[in-house]
Order: structure tokens, then C-alpha cells, then sequence
């Protein structure tokens, strides 16, 4: 058995170091995140990942939160942007037994990003990570549209990562921030969610058909809500009387709950046994890449990556159907070794 985690998250030293130095949001999310050492200490990072080298355990390594739009203006952006991906692609390069691949981290409040984008892709970027909203604005902004259209260019998929804090959006209109984390734990599965869904209904994906697009946590709230997102949307536009939403689903090539099952989706569901069953039973195991989440487990590290293992291992699954969901998929997708 050979296991690639394909989402879990690390800051090159270059870049935490520039991130401490550095005035305002980028220094802050540093000193928190001090308490998280395998984010950041590449001894930890080993000394966690040797508690899986019995199972030929290797890592595609991310960015960690928050977006790098949201730590600053353009300019800044994009120096962690360049700073993040040198780093990651130092990391592949020096380590190739232990990060077999990295995902790009783009500047995306700037005019630059598709440039940076090809840059990455150059220096060895197996895909993107891209949040699910851009300092509030949607995926399917067309100031974007040059970021993906670069991805399905190069034949890269991109990575959706949710994004949401406290006082983004309340829970109450009367309330002036999102209680309880609930911003996190229900608010991000449904940040994915609805950028899924601006992607297929703004037509993005008809625009690219080429465009491989992978939601993070087995894909959020649509395995789920399978039933709304099939016959529900197929009446679109029957809730709504300002608007002929009737003309979305005209315009579109292809029954709404096709395009949602045609994501890639990750294992990243924080040990939960039902989740991946029901996120396996929409997607399928072509589509689902084995992922951890890992460092933001209760051991800040092993815990997610030892518990997602122990799934996939008693799951009543082929054995071809667990060695494409545990590595062949992340193979295929990422062009990883």
C-alpha cells in the first residue's frame, strides 16, 4: 500500500520567516500559529510523517490559511506568493521521499496572478490552491476567469480551499459576527458548497471543459444534498419570481448534478466514518484523492492523517478501488511519481 496526502499544509521557511517580519495580518497569523509546530519546523513535519513510513506515507504540501490576498495589497501578495511557491518547490526538490509535489499559492487580488501561476507551474507546481471566495468576491468574477483558463491551459487542476472568518458573515442578521466557530464548522463546507455551484451555473466549466476542479473535505455539502442538487436544481428558478433563472439551466450543456459529479473531491473529512462513505458513494473512488488536513488535528499533526488511514483500510472497498483513491488518482491528477 502507498498513501499521498494531497492536501495538508505547510509555510516554506522563507516565507514564515518574511511572515514574522513583516508588519500587520501575516505577522499575527505567525504568532498563532506558533502553537502548531509542524506547520511550519521541518524537523516536526518528519517526525510526524516517520509515524506512517510503514505505510509509504509522502505529502503534496499546500499553504496554510488564511489566503494571501487577505494578508495584504497586491504587492505584498504577490511576494508571498513567489516567496511560498520558491519555497515549495525548494522543499520538493531537496526532499523528493517526502514531498513528492506542491500545490501553487497564487496572488489573487492582483492583475498578476495568472503570471504567477505560469511562473509556479515552471519551477515543477502540480496544481493551485484557490479559496472559495477572493476578499469576498466570487470565482466566477471574470477578473479571474485568466487564473483558470491558465490551469486548464497547462492541463493543472485547481484545488478549492474554503475561506470564511467570524465576522465575515453572522449567522443572524441581529449579530454582528458568527458565534461558536460555527463560521468554520458550517460556514466553510458551505463556502465550498456555493463556490461549486457559481462555477457550474455561471457556465466557468462549460467555458473549460478541460478544467479539473477538486473540493476540499469530500466535496462539503453535495454528496449530501445529492437530492437538492439533482431534481432540486433541475427545477431552478421555481423559488424565484425577480428573476428567469430558467435561462441558466438553457444555457447550460448539461444537467446541473452532472457537472457537480464530474469535481474531484479529498478524503479530508476529520475521521468520519459516514462522510467518506457518502462522499465515495456520489463521487465514486476515481474521483476521491486520499487527504489529511494535516497539521490541525487535536496532536497538531497525526492525528487526522492516522485516523483517515484506519478508514480507508476497514472500508469494504477493491482492492483497485483503494490503491486509486490512496495514490493512483493523485498520480493521475497531479502527475506525481
Amino acid at each position: 500500500m502507498r498513501y499521498i496526502d494531497v492536501f495538508n499544509h505547510f509555510f516554506p521557511k522563507v516565507l514564515w520567516d518574511r511572515m514574522l517580519e513583516s508588519e500587520g495580518a501575516a505577522r499575527d497569523i505567525g504568532k498563532r500559529m506558533r502553537g502548531i509546530p509542524c506547520i511550519y519546523d521541518l524537523d516536526e513535519r518528519f517526525r510526524v510523517m516517520d509515524q506512517f513510513s510503514a505505510k509509504n506515507y509522502t505529502q503534496v504540501i499546500s499553504l496554510g490559511m488564511p489566503p494571501l490576498e487577505a494578508l495584504g495589497g497586491p504587492a505584498e501578495a504577490e511576494e508571498f506568493a513567489k516567496l511560498g511557491n520558491d519555497g515549495m518547490a525548494d522543499l520538493v526538490k531537496r526532499y523528493p521521499d517526502r514531498f513528492v509535489g506542491f500545490l501553487a499559492s497564487l496572488p489573487m487580488n492582483s492583475p498578476n496572478a495568472a503570471r504567477e501561476a505560469e511562473r509556479a507551474f515552471s519551477i515543477g507546481a502540480n496544481a493551485l490552491q484557490i479559496h472559495t471566495n477572493i476578499n469576498g468576491l466570487p470565482l466566477d468574477d471574470e477578473r479571474f476567469f485568466p487564473v483558470f483558463e491558465t490551469a486548464a491551459k497547462h492541463g493543472k487542476a485547481v484545488f478549492l480551499h474554503p475561506s470564511r472568518a467570524a465576522a465575515d458573515l453572522p449567522d443572524y442578521k441581529s449579530e454582528t459576527k458568527s458565534l461558536y466557530e460555527i463560521w468554520w464548522a458550517f460556514g466553510w463546507p458551505y463556502e465550498t458548497s456555493a463556490a461549486m455551484a457559481r462555477l457550474v451555473f455561471s457556465g466557468l466549466l462549460d467555458r473549460l471543459p478541460d478544467l479539473k476542479v477538486l473540493a476540499h473535505h469530500l466535496g462539503a455539502m453535495v454528496p449530501f444534498f445529492e437530492g437538492r442538487v439533482g431534481p432540486g436544481w433541475d427545477q431552478l428558478g421555481k423559488r424565484t419570481s425577480d428573476e428567469d433563472y430558467s435561462v441558466v439551466l438553457r444555457n447550460l450543456k448539461k444537467r446541473p448534478l452532472d457537472y457537480f459529479k464530474e469535481f474531484y473531491a479529498d478524503t479530508a473529512v476529520f475521521g468520519s466514518v459516514p462522510a467518506t462513505q457518502c462522499g465515495l458513494a456520489f463521487y465514486g473512488a476515481d474521483r476521491v484523492l486520499f487527504a489529511s488536513d494535516s497539521p490541525f488535528d487535536p496532536e497538531r499533526g497525526p492525528g487526522y492523517i492516522r485516523d483517515t488511514i484506519a478508514i480507508l483500510e476497514r472500508l469494504d472497498l477493491s482492492a483497485a478501488d483503494r490503491d486509486n483513491i490512496c495514490f493512483r488518482n493523485a498520480q493521475k491528477l497531479l502527475g506525481v511519481l
